[in-house]
Order: structure tokens, then sequence, then C-alpha cells
């Protein structure tokens, strides 16, 4: 289901960008009867783009992992997309040029932030493996994995596996740590830490 919420939620980003790009693009270009006739053919899709944007927006977020200093970064990608929806509704039915354009930089720089907030994670993530270098197994794993597997390995968010069902043995559980599967990209561990790791799964929370 997440992987599936994911991909529709990327498709209905680009559509949402294309249809408000070449709106605005028509607009400053003082192209008022394109616009209109333009905004007539689109207005039921944008409508549907623009819930599910939303929806599928909002679904990924509560299955994002949450709790780091960089987190403020989401939250401000979030205030910045709701209000650029109502921003865009009133710039164009007013013909606002600079209530348009505020809104289209509104979205483009949320999905900016985005990137910056995932990079942001990805440095935090490689600083606190090399704090629990010398650590072992359930630290590595609760500082890795912990976050959208759950202490107990049934959490479940972004779309992780049920690590209490899984069959797999230490050394595919160390495969999949190291080189990633499917939505799991690889963690920032050294291959010793990741046998820490898949050693506290396959032992404290397969079959638990």
């Amino acid at each position: 289901m997440y992987k599936g919420i994911l991909h529709s939620h990327y498709l209905v980003v680009v559509l949402f960008l294309l249809i408000y790009v070449i709106k605005t693009i028509l607009l400053l270009s003082n192209k008022n009867d394109l616009l209109a006739k333009f905004s007539k053919k689109v207005k039921i899709a944008e409508i549907i783009i623009s819930v599910l944007f939303l929806g599928t927006g909002i679904y990924l977020s509560t299955q994002l992992p949450l709790g780091g200093k960089y987190d403020y970064l989401f939250w401000v990608k979030l205030i910045m997309v709701f209000l650029a929806i109502p921003i865009a509704v009133i710039g164009f039915k007013k013909s606002n040029k600079i209530l348009a354009a505020l809104s289209l930089l509104l979205i483009t720089g949320s999905f900016g932030l985005a990137e910056v907030y995932s990079k942001r994670k990805g440095e935090r993530k490689e600083v606190i493996n090399n704090e629990l270098a010398q650590n072992d197994g359930k630290s590595l794993y609760e500082s890795n994995c912990a976050s959208c597997h759950g202490s107990n390995g049934k959490l479940g968010l972004a779309g992780a596996k049920d690590l209490t069902a899984t069959l797999l043995d230490v050394s595919a559980i160390n495969k999949i740590i190291l080189e990633g599967r499917g939505l799991m990209i690889a963690i920032n561990v050294n291959p010793e830490e990741a046998n820490k790791i898949a050693e506290f799964v396959n032992g404290n929370i397969k079959g638990h």
C-alpha cells in the first residue's frame, strides 16, 4: 500500500507542478485568453490532482519517521505546501501575477526543502553510526532501524516489513542492510555493524 501511494504521490506532484507552471507562464505573459481556455480544460483534472496531492502527502507524512534536529524543515515544507494552494486559487481567480508567482515559488521551494531534509537526516544517521561503532546490535538497530520498523519490529512505517514474521536468516538480513531492497535503502553502516544488527534481529526480534 505504502509503495503504491508513494508512486501516486510522485505522479500527482509532477502533474500539479506542470499545471501551475503552465498557468503561471500564461498569466505572466498576459495571455489571458489562453489561460482561460487552459484553466477550463484542466479544471476537473486540477481539482482531482489537488485532492490527491494533499491526500497522499498527508498519508506519507504519517508514515515518516520523525525525531531529530532537522524535523523543522519537514514542518516548514508542509506549511509552504498548504499556503501555496489557496494563494494560487486566489491569484489565478483575480489574475494577480504576484500571488501566482508566489504560489509557484512556495511549491518549488517546498520540493527543495524536502531534498535538504532528506540529506540532513542522512547526515545525522552517519554521525550516530560513528558514535555507535563499538556498540552492540541493539543500539545499532535502535539508531538505524527502529524509526521505521519499531523497537519490536512491528511498527511498519514507510512500508517497512514486520521483522517478527521474517523468514530470512542472518546472512540474508545482513545483505539487505548493506544493499537495500525494495523501498528500503541501504543503511550507512559497515559490514561488522550490519552483522551485529542482523544477529540482533534474528535473535531478539524475529519470531517474537
